[in-house]
């Protein structure tokens, strides 16, 4: 069979490669799903770019001051409307970034909406929220980016053994092309 050594050197050789950050061992690989096209009504879609049957829609948005802090200036208002929602959405449901933009599509302000947000009197799929903009005057629209946002699971960087797999894509950042 294998020589005494051998056998004594093998854990030690486990560990050592354990310890080299060597993620062959495990498999771990992460994936990010590409970003898709925003627009004002979108199909929104899991990290394989497969549509989950759920449409987010901007219905309307305006300037104004928030009621809280109406000393800050003017804010994105918009309203939002989810589609297609039903028990199988799960707990938190599908979430989406919506992102202020100017004449070019260029974002100047993003943040994630949830469908479980969504809570209005007339319709229990409809919402509102705030975006906070350097300069709203150059606000031209709101868009939806269709990328379901609900979950992000565990990277291979924060768990090599239980990590990975496909990510939605990051939030769009201020000076985003979208």
């Amino acid at each position: 069979m294998f020589p005494a050594r051998v056998r004594a050197g093998a854990p030690l050789a486990l560990v050592i490669l354990a310890l080299s950050g060597c993620s062959s061992l495990w498999g771990c690989t992460d994936t990010t799903a590409k970003r898709g096209e925003a627009g004002v009504r979108v199909q929104v879609e899991d990290t394989s770019g497969q549509p989950l049957g759920v449409t987010a829609e901007v219905v309307d948005w305006r300037l104004e001051p928030h009621p809280q802090v109406p000393s800050r200036g003017d804010r994105v208002h918009f309203h939002y409307h989810f589609d297609g929602l039903d028990e199988a959405s799960g707990t938190h449901g599908p979430a989406v970034d919506a992102c202020a933009v100017d004449k070019e599509r260029v974002a100047l302000g993003c943040q994630t909406v949830y469908s479980s947000q969504a809570f209005g009197p007339d319709d229990p799929h409809t919402g509102d929220d705030w975006l906070a903009v350097e300069h709203p005057e150059q606000v031209a629209g709101v868009l939806l980016i269709p990328n379901d946002q609900s979950y992000h699971g565990r990277t291979c960087e924060q768990d090599i053994k239980d990590g990975g797999g496909p990510h939605p894509p990051e939030t769009p950042r201020t000076g985003d092309q979208l």
